[in-house]
């Protein structure tokens, strides 16, 4: 990358970079528009390097501190996490001086380190806001208090420190110019879809199916408000009910839930029809999801999932795969006709479901062959990208104007 080009640096703290597939896209981006861009983000694991490429992406990665639990743990590593990135950012910009910072939550507290680098450098500040944590907040420990009201303060002066807000939908896009008064005009859109030309359906993971007919994924994180819970119950409906053991599930990802839900899942007994991956990268993800025959996204009803896009419902549709989902509003506009909508919260509906569409594979096959098509066309990650450089070159001064609207 040419010196004189502009310096991007992007701060991530909730994911390593090479799992962040919105952030990686993001980046890709820049650099393929001839910017210069650095990421500081925690270490995947003890032996990665302090610094490192991906792509044409320099990752400068740092040691995070142990899993936290309660809210002093929590507390504990935000601040560990932002000493450890303002630090790491000093090294970065005397190595080379970045002249926008592009902040993507949770947490929400970077906007303190944005604006010293604005107040010392006149660094701008990109607010990529992957989450409403507020609304997390209360979808995760049902009730709102004075932590919930310590969020609405740091959105806030996140959302007035930034020179500009990308949200990652319409929704989100609402609360910003709503709840947050950011003006129109710095305000964009940028969906996470996939790249079309980079997830489509490809090489198969080996013994997936484990002789089993039909194939169902989940992909993502696994949070107390994410519904795998209501997940397995749905599996011991089609297990137990419904006598189906000719379908195997296979359950994508980590988070703070996984060991209950593992437990839940010996408890129920279902041991022999649903796997659990753990952790796994993209490569693998693309491997299970060219092996399935559906993928699931049954995050219950709440303000936080009604307002959200969810990624798995992209890369299911990214791999031409049904989709059999929550009734949720973002989803609705997300997956169209690539999906089967269950109101509430009944696993028992939601296991029908699954088996009335793994049970008509013609159906199965056109819903996905709709959700591929949108995946190429109407949400393009091409026309997400070109949004996205549109507020950098705007802010670099590339465009010759400010960054334009974008809905």
């Amino acid at each position: 990358m040419h010196s004189a080009a502009p310096h991007v640096l992007v701060i991530i703290q909730n994911l390593p970079f090479r799992l962040d597939r919105r952030v990686r896209s993001e980046c890709r981006a820049l650099t393929d528009a001839g910017y210069r861009v650095s990421v500081i983000c925690p270490q995947e694991d003890p032996d990665e390097p302090a610094r490192f490429q991906i792509d044409e992406t320099t990752v400068h990665s740092y040691a995070p501190p142990p899993d936290s639990h309660g809210l002093a743990g929590y507390v504990r590593e935000f601040v560990v996490c932002w000493w450890r990135t303002a630090r790491v950012s000093r090294r970065v910009h005397r190595d080379a001086p970045f002249q926008v910072i592009q902040a993507c939550n949770p947490p929400d507290t970077y906007w303190l380190l944005a604006l010293l680098w604005r107040l010392r450098r006149g660094v701008r500040f990109v607010y990529d806001q992957h989450d409403l944590c507020p609304e997390v907040y209360v979808a995760k420990f049902g009730h709102r208090g004075a932590l919930y009201r310590a969020l609405l303060l740091l959105e806030r002066a996140t959302y007035r420190t930034a020179d500009h807000v990308i949200s990652t939908n319409g929704s989100y896009q609402a609360i910003a110019q709503g709840r947050g008064r950011v003006d129109p005009l710095r305000s964009s859109v940028v969906m996470s879809t996939p790249d079309a030309d980079l997830m489509r359906r490809g090489e198969l993971e080996p013994g997936a199916r484990d002789q089993a007919e039909h194939l169902v994924a989940y992909v993502g994180i696994m949070g107390s408000q994410d519904g795998v819970d209501r997940l397995l119950a749905a599996v011991d409906h089609v297990v137990h009910q419904r006598g189906r053991t000719d379908v195997r599930f296979a359950l994508l990802g980590f988070g703070d839930a996984l060991a209950d839900l593992r437990a839940d899942c010996t408890r129920r007994g279902l041991d022999p029809w649903v796997h659990f991956t753990g952790r796994v990268d993209h490569a693998a993800i693309g491997r299970w999801l060219s092996s399935a025959d559906l993928g699931v996204t049954p995050d219950p009803p709440s303000e936080f999932n009604d307002r959200s896009t969810m990624n798995k419902t992209l890369e299911y549709m990214a791999h031409a795969l049904p989709v059999v989902a929550s009734d949720l509003t973002e989803t609705r506009r997300s997956a169209g006709e690539a999906a089967s909508y269950v109101a509430g919260t009944d696993p028992a509906a939601f296991g029908d479901a699954i088996l009335e569409i793994l049970d008509d594979p013609e159906r199965a096959g056109s819903m996905g062959a709709v959700g591929r098509a949108r995946i190429e066309g109407e949400l393009s990650w091409h026309r997400q990208a070109a949004t996205y450089l549109g507020v950098f070159d705007g802010l670099t001064g590339r465009a010759g104007t400010p960054a334009e609207t974008h809905a």
